[in-house]
């Protein structure tokens, strides 16, 4: 038994390196289901970039949006397990079985994950007008008001809205409207206005406004105070137990592309990473290095056992 397992071992190392070897053999396409020069489509583009100045062909990034990330989703999982068709998704993968009654992939058994590629994490913003400044005040007056206040996000199921009904779960079944917007940049005019009070906001997206003195942060979404804001306190401290929520970058593979190709697309998404990390970090994205697909994996099933009993319970559904 011992000597046959090394036979085939030996007759399966030249297909192994040969095809790790040859990847990629044509160009990549790096399929993003989010809209072109947005938040997910940006670091990605640098991602794409940087791979490419390190292979033989360039890896081009194609943005495929509809029904939230499911039909560029579905690309990826039905295309050819050759390594020719990746995936770069967010915490939006892990809530597509939750939030579709039906979907045409399943988003783990459908899929390799690669890397994780960083997280970002989410700042609480209030309008300056409102009476709370701190996150236990702003917990005292939505007690004493269930139902009273709305908050604002960036849309149904995106991280923004995960991120506030965690916060109002955790804050001990806290009775909040949700007011969705078409991305967050749409929101802000009725916050700044004091028409919505809230938001938790993508810190990418945050820390400008809090830059310009527009909006008031409470809290931010780490487990310890983030580099990126040291004066802001957590959720945790503000008395909100357990609060952690991030937006994650993730790049993926079809299920079942063979184990080198898989192994040489980790190499090359590890590298550029790397590389970039001082670009990412100044996007306000804490980057993961050492990601491997086994943790990328666990990572995943950790965040889909997170987010979807909150979304059950919150009955958010896609629109």
């Amino acid at each position: 038994m011992y000597r046959r397992t090394l036979m085939a071992a030996a007759a399966a190392a030249p297909f192994a390196a040969q095809a790790q070897a040859e990847w990629p053999s044509q160009p990549v396409r790096m399929v993003v289901p989010f809209a072109a020069g947005g938040p997910t489509d940006v670091p990605a583009r640098l991602l794409a970039d940087e791979m490419s100045r390190n292979l033989p062909n360039r890896i081009v990034v194609e943005n495929r949006t509809g029904s939230g990330v499911v039909i560029g989703t579905d690309m990826v999982a039905k295309a050819p397990k050759d390594g020719l068709t990746i995936l770069y998704t967010t915490v939006g993968h892990a809530v597509t079985r939750a939030m579709f009654d039906r979907l045409p992939f399943d988003p783990v058994a459908d899929f390799q994950p690669i890397a994780l590629v960083g997280q970002v994490p989410m700042i609480m913003l209030v309008n300056n007008d409102f009476p709370a400044r701190t996150l236990p005040e702003f917990l005292a007056i939505i007690r004493a008001n269930p139902g009273r206040y709305d908050y604002a996000s960036s849309g149904n199921g995106g991280a923004v809205h995960l991120a506030s009904e965690l916060f109002l779960h955790l804050g001990g079944g806290l009775r909040m409207n949700h007011i969705a917007f078409r991305g967050s940049a749409p929101a802000y005019p009725d916050i700044l206005a004091g028409r919505i009070p809230m938001i938790i906001e993508v810190a990418a997206g945050a820390l400008g406004q809090i830059q310009r003195g527009a909006l008031r942060p409470l809290a931010i979404s780490t487990a310890q105070r983030s580099s990126l804001a040291p004066n802001i306190p957590t959720f945790i401290e503000g008395g909100v137990p357990g609060y952690e929520a991030y937006t994650w970058h993730m790049v993926m593979a079809p299920a079942g592309t063979p184990a080198p190709v898989v192994s040489a697309i980790h190499a090359a998404v590890s590298r550029a990473v790397t590389q970039l990390t001082p670009r990412l970090t100044e996007m306000a994205m804490e980057v993961v290095q050492g990601s491997t697909p086994a943790s990328a994996s666990a990572f995943l099933a950790s965040e889909m056992a997170k987010w979807e009993p909150i979304i059950r319970a919150a009955g958010i559904r896609a629109n």
